[in-house]
């Protein structure tokens, strides 16, 4: 009788739902990155004009009296009470409003925009009114719920009456179901998803609080450090610990749920440890990671040295363990979310009085995740050596592989990567890459978001033009869902290719596989020149 051994189990569940909760993550972001600038910002107001501020202003920070003599009359007031209940005119300021208002509309305005554009935005804008006055407690979870949902559903309904409505009437019809609709979506915010959003809120903010209460918030970062190397941590960040953390901050003037995520010290002690005692391509490229790391608080680029030793994943838990700790025990933390995780972003949101404790929470995870990770390498150093070092690329790649994307700042550090344009069509009729009859005055670098990769790209090739003395070319960079066919260049990653040629039809389209480092910047300056000394501007 022959047995039939049992196949491994598959990993295609897993990966599928790896990639969901990514793509999940990802849609969070997109609604918070667009709008962090406003984000640091408030962060900025309230550690400067609040009453514990540095430079404490009762008219800017929202807690002066407007009743008293010789105070500014123009301003927005409201009536406050005192202990002895006696009312008067208390400033609104800017901390409170920009939190209560400010911030949910345009994280609802942007989920809106990512559905259906400006028309999803405004309807998004509209029923986020009603999410915001439904509630106490600032609306960020419900910006997020019903500015894509405002948008999906104008959307649809747009699609019932296309084609059906009678000429001179369109205008009308647009205009008043958008209106109707918001008001609608609106009045159900206010009843429905704001007291459902606001329970949500409070279960997890008691969770948190009983983690604070029974000194275990350390443990938070068994979840984050693992999650961010798999790129899970945007739904858990931007899903979670933001909106908590604002409420904190609201609460209390800072919380440390804004570190969790955004220490730079752990990722600084993996990489000092590999700059010491790695070996190989490893140990060469960890001090210019470092710097990108640390100082530009671009996280994703210590990913690959823990995939290459997956062991070192104790390193990172044990420091952001250690950082957790310290700003619990020293009752420290930030304003608002530090974005992106450099060092200088975080003391930019640290509060007065914060400093020292925030700096120790850095230092402290740091120095513990450099220890625990100099003892993992130091005691697999002879096997690494006989086994070659390890592979960066294959790390760096599946580092891609987990991000669903590849990344210029994680190419830089795989040497030898390749990149070349895309090959252009036999003839122009065949539709596939556009042929330009015209000199190049229009380059678009287009991402996924339109920010981070894009902008350091552009910014290198404008560099390259510089030196070549060329001017009079426009170089921008944007994300690949809002491009428009009037670039006379579009460069993108692999990935991205076929979706900015379907945006762009008209454009010649070139892939890079680096945005820091590519040898098609050099090809784009050679084309940009022979462009213009055509006859005619004839580009064959």
């Amino acid at each position: 009788m022959t047995t039939v051994a049992a196949s491994p189990p598959s990993r295609t569940g897993a990966k599928a739902a790896q990639v969901h909760v990514q793509r999940f993550g990802a849609f969070l972001t997109g609604m918070i990155m667009p709008n962090l600038p406003a984000f640091v910002a408030w962060g900025l107001i309230t550690s400067l004009f609040i009453a514990k501020g540095w430079t404490p202003n009762g008219i800017l920070g929202g807690f002066g009296n407007a009743d008293a003599a010789g105070s500014w009359q123009g301003a927005a007031t409201a009536l406050a009470a005192n202990a002895d209940g006696t009312t008067f005119h208390q400033y609104l300021g800017l901390v409170g409003p920009m939190i209560v208002y400010l911030l949910p509309l345009l994280i609802a305005n942007q989920g809106g925009r990512m559905i259906y554009g400006e028309r999803g935005g405004v309807v998004a804008s509209i029923a986020c009114m009603g999410v915001i006055l439904g509630s106490t407690v600032p609306m960020f979870l419900g910006a997020m719920i019903v500015g894509p949902l405002a948008g999906w559903l104008m959307m649809h309904l747009d699609k019932l009456w296309d084609g059906k409505i009678r000429p001179g009437f369109e205008m009308l019809v647009n205009m008043y179901s958008a209106g109707i609709v918001g008001m609608g979506l609106a009045i159900g915010a206010f009843f429905g998803v704001a007291p459902f959003v606001t329970q949500i809120s409070k279960v997890l903010g008691s969770g948190v609080q009983s983690l604070a209460d029974a000194h275990l918030l350390p443990l938070m970062s068994v979840i984050v450090e693992p999650a961010k190397v798999l790129f899970l941590n945007n739904a858990i960040g931007n899903g979670v610990l933001v909106p908590l953390g604002v409420q904190q901050t609201i609460d209390s003037g800072k919380s440390l749920l804004f570190l969790v995520e955004a220490n730079p010290g752990p990722g600084f002690g993996l990489l000092l440890a590999y700059m010491l005692f790695g070996i190989g391509a490893a140990k060469a490229s960890a001090p210019g990671a470092i710097i990108i790391q640390f100082f530009g608080g671009i996280h994703e680029v210590y990913f690959p040295f823990v995939l290459m030793k997956p062991m070192l994943i104790f390193g990172v838990i044990a420091g952001g363990m250690t950082g957790v700790a310290t700003n619990q025990v020293l009752g420290t933390g930030l304003r608002a979310p530090a974005a992106p995780g450099s060092i200088f972003a975080v003391f930019a949101q640290t509060p007065r009085g914060n400093f020292i404790g925030v700096a120790l929470s850095v230092i402290l995870s740091a120095a513990v995740s450099f220890l625990v990770s100099s003892v993992i390498l130091r005691a697999s150093r002879k096997r690494d050596l006989e086994a070659g070092g390890g592979d960066l690329a294959a790390a760096v790649a599946r580092t891609e592989a987990n991000k669903g994307k590849s990344s210029s700042v994680l190419g830089g550090l795989a040497t030898g990567a390749t990149s070349a344009p895309t090959a252009p069509a036999p003839a122009p009729a065949s539709g596939d890459t556009a042929v330009l009859t015209r000199p190049i005055k229009s380059i678009i670098f287009a991402c996924d978001a339109g920010m981070g990769s894009s902008v350091m790209g552009a910014s290198v090739l404008k560099s390259k033009l510089k030196k070549a003395g060329i001017e009079g070319v426009s170089v921008v960079n944007m994300a690949v869902a809002n491009l428009h066919d009037d670039a006379d260049i579009v460069i993108s990653q692999a990935q991205l290719t076929d979706r900015a040629r379907r945006s762009a039809p008209s454009s010649v389209h070139m892939t890079v596989d680096n945005f820091m480092n590519s040898p098609v910047y050099d090809q784009v300056v050679a084309e940009v020149i022979a462009s213009r000394e055509r006859p005619n501007g004839d580009h064959a």
